[in-house]
């Protein structure tokens, strides 16, 4: 089978699409023939071991996982003996958790995982770049107990994570505003925020108004100056925060009455089932910017570090 394999850390240019073993499923794994996977910071920070201390758990010297890509849309080939839910011939879509390898043409997934039937009504690639941004914005809508009526602020909300919690948290019943460029207040607007902050020309911090939760999708934030726009009680979430965000957050969580969420998220199969029913009540959309093939994985890398993507980077394989 075709695969993008990398067995260097470095620059998008180390990721070579190869030949390698076609994988045979376990007696509890379904065999899926992948249609389409997706492009995310997960995959390149780990490409180019960013932070250092991903090489402690993933390889020290090179990488230990040749093959990247922890979201999939696709088909199930094959089942072992023991599978039950799952039968040859379904479309699925999920996230592969810790364990990657969906930059390839076929690849072995516990039954149990995070796997769910394919929404009908999007195609596979739309399918591919919901788990990522869906599930990390729900872990933490979820974790933040979003009620109906709460005024919430969306940072990044043009980006993966930033235009699923965009979205999600309208699901929930919030008041949403976006803060995004100029150049995606039209993006932001049609997934469904009420109100569009551009960054260039506003401050957020600066503009008076207090929201009951700040969720912060990108890392852009300065989480001292944004405490002030937080309601009594309120609660800032840093999804994309580092160690020095973490221990940050901690402290202010435990001198002060608001709180502070960071952390690894989990998934679990409930939650792609959770994104698959709102995506066939049209409540959940994927957004993507571009399209790339396989072959073109270098490329699709070296365009997601950037940092500027609208939502996110499909590939189909």
């Amino acid at each position: 089978m075709k695969a993008a394999v990398y067995t260097q850390y470095g620059p998008p240019e180390v990721l070579k699409v190869k030949q390698v073993e076609k994988p045979i499923p376990k007696n509890n794994e379904i065999l899926l023939r992948i249609k389409a996977t997706a492009v995310n910071s997960g995959d390149w920070r780990l490409r180019k071991a960013d932070p250092f201390a991903v090489r402690f758990i993933f390889g020290l010297i090179k990488p230990k996982i040749k093959i990247l890509g922890t979201v999939f849309s696709g088909q199930v080939e094959s089942v072992g003996k023991d599978v039950k839910n799952f039968k040859v011939g379904d479309f699925v879509f999920g996230h592969t958790d810790m364990r990657f390898g969906a930059y390839a043409e076929y690849k072995c997934l516990p039954e149990n995982g995070s796997v769910a039937l394919k929404p009908a009504n999007i195609s596979h690639k739309e399918a591919a770049v919901i788990p990522f941004g869906g599930v990390t914005a729900l872990h933490f809508i979820k974790k933040a107990k979003i009620k109906p009526g709460q005024k919430v602020l969306v940072v990044g909300a043009s980006g993966s994570v930033g235009s699923a919690a965009v979205q999600l948290a309208k699901a929930f019943g919030a008041n949403v505003t976006g803060v995004c460029s100029s150049a995606n207040i039209a993006l932001v607007n049609s997934i469904g925020a009420d109100k569009v902050i551009d960054y260039t020309k506003v401050d957020f911090t600066k503009n008076g108004e207090t929201y009951d939760v700040i969720f912060d999708a990108v890392k852009t934030i300065s989480v001292s100056r944004s405490l002030k726009s937080l309601n009594k009680n309120g609660i800032m979430i840093l999804s994309a925060a580092g160690i020095s965000e973490m221990l940050q957050g901690l402290w202010i969580s435990i001198t002060s009455n608001k709180k502070v969420m960071t952390g690894v998220i989990s998934h679990q199969a409930t939650d792609i089932l959770f994104l698959k029913e709102l995506i066939e009540a049209n409540k959940l959309k994927p957004v993507i910017d571009r399209t790339y093939a396989l072959e073109q994985i270098a490329e699709a890398h070296a365009y997601a570090e950037k940092g500027h993507k609208r939502g996110n980077v499909a590939i189909e394989v």
